[in-house]
Order: C-alpha cells, then sequence, then structure tokens
C-alpha cells in the first residue's frame, strides 16, 4: 500500500512535485486553525484565525488544483503519502502555543513565498502578502504574551520551547525542478533566524537553546514520517469525503 490508491493518473504523478510539501503545510495548518471555531478566547480572533485559515486553504486549493484533482490530493490519500512538515501539524495546545506556532510558520512562508514571487512562481505574488499578515498577527500576540502577565510569559516561552524541535525541518531543502528546486535555503535560514530572534527578544522571550532537529525527526514530514496527532486529524478531516463520495452540496 503506497496510500495513493484511487487517485487518477494526474494527482498520482504530482506525489513527486516540489509544489506538493507546500500544498500540503498549508491543507494541514488551515484544517488545525479551524479547529479553533467556537473555542477562540474572544470572538475578534475566532474570526482572524478563521480568516489564516481560509487563506492557507486558498493557497492549497490553488497548488492542488495546478497539480491535480484537488478533492483526491486533499481526501483520498492516506497519512504516509502527506508532504507537510511536522511543525504544520502539531496539536493546537494552549493559545500561545496556537500562536508561536503561526510565528515560526509564517515567517518561514513569507520569506519563502517571497524568494519564490522572484524565481517567478505565479501563485506566490499573492500568497506572499498573506503570509506577511499572518507573521504580522502571530507576531503582535508572541509580543503581547511574552511580555503580558508572568503566566502567559510562561506558557509563551513553554510553547517556543516545545515547538522548536520541529523547525529545523522548514530549511531541508525541497528537491525538484522548477522554482522550488532554485530557493536558496540557507538564505531563508538566516532570514528566518532575524526574524525570530528580533521578536523573542521584544517579548522579553529566550530563543531556544536546544537543536532545531531530533534525530528522529530529520525531514520526517517530507518523507511521509508524521506525528502520532496527525493520524487522528486526517481521519477527521477525510471523514464526510470518504463517508459521501462523489457527494456535493
Amino acid at each position: 500500500m503506497t496510500g495513493t490508491e484511487g487517485l487518477s493518473s494526474r494527482s498520482a504523478a504530482a506525489l513527486d512535485n516540489p509544489l506538493l510539501p507546500l500544498a500540503d503545510d498549508a491543507l494541514v495548518l488551515s484544517h488545525r486553525l479551524g479547529e479553533w471555531a467556537g473555542h477562540a478566547p474572544v470572538l475578534e480572533e475566532e474570526l482572524a484565525l478563521a480568516n489564516i485559515a481560509l487563506d492557507l486553504l486558498g493557497q492549497a486549493r490553488a497548488l492542488y488544483a495546478e497539480l491535480g484533482d484537488e478533492d483526491e490530493l486533499a481526501f483520498l490519500r492516506e497519512e504516509r503519502a502527506f508532504r507537510n512538515c511536522q511543525l504544520a501539524e502539531q496539536p493546537n495546545g494552549d493559545f500561545a502555543h496556537t500562536m508561536i506556532r503561526q510565528l515560526y510558520f509564517s515567517a518561514w512562508q513569507e520569506l519563502l513565498y517571497g524568494q519564490l514571487a522572484e524565481l517567478g512562481q505565479p501563485l506566490a505574488a499573492k500568497a506572499v502578502k498573506e503570509s506577511e499578515y499572518h507573521r504580522d498577527h502571530a507576531e503582535h500576540w508572541t509580543l503581547r504574551l511574552g511580555d503580558g502577565t508572568e503566566e502567559s510569559h510562561e506558557r509563551a516561552q513553554r510553547a517556543a520551547d516545545s515547538l522548536w524541535g520541529f523547525t529545523g525541518e522548514l530549511f531541508e531543502p525541497v528537491e525538484g525542478p522548477g522554482p522550488v528546486g532554485e530557493v536558496d535555503w540557507d538564505a531563508l535560514r538566516t532570514g528566518w533566524t532575524e526574524r525570530i530572534t528580533g521578536t523573542f527578544e521584544k517579548a522579553t522571550l529566550t530563543v531556544p537553546a536546544s537543536p532545531q532537529l531530533g534525530a528522529w525527526k530529520a525531514g520526517a514530514g517530507r518523507q511521509g514520517l508524521h506525528t502520532e496527532p496527525f493520524g487522528r486529524m486526517l481521519a477527521e478531516m477525510q471523514h464526510l469525503h470518504r463517508s459521501h463520495p462523489g457527494a456535493s452540496w
């Protein structure tokens, strides 16, 4: 079993495309943010998280549509066929955990799509503007929580430390033809590190000293190896489509 049974030939051919990991990142994180619906700390933040989730879903749909059948790629692949980074699939945790995850991811995505726009990737120009807003939103909350109360600072630091081990995978080169294969990953890491360090200093948070990669984590999501919570998330996300194949609203 490859985890891809049921895909059309066009969708199956997309599995080796370097754009697929970027689409999977956006889809999976969109679903995680969507889990906040009805649970966000304030109504305004619920709307903000929903808007960020919709932006990411739009990015995923645009990329899937370029690669194959978007419904097949989203709902008919098994866990091992997904190429999203493990950071995107991490459970929401408390609000600080969600915001630090968003900061790590959005700062990376903004820089990545900035490079891809310069390299001529047609979908990147719109995505870089969205990721800039997402990063700015997460940065605002990181400053507010880190430099807030003793408890909010402690929760933000705990989130920064626990998610740090998943950030190294963001800079594992995605091989393949086209603009993604030409990304300068070292420059991406340098820019990201400067951004996160500057934000943490303002937020009175400490940049974790632990490695950005554990031995078992190195590039694992890109290779189809995911953390235990991802299987449950995927089952929930795909339940309706698999239960009612071919259904339409």
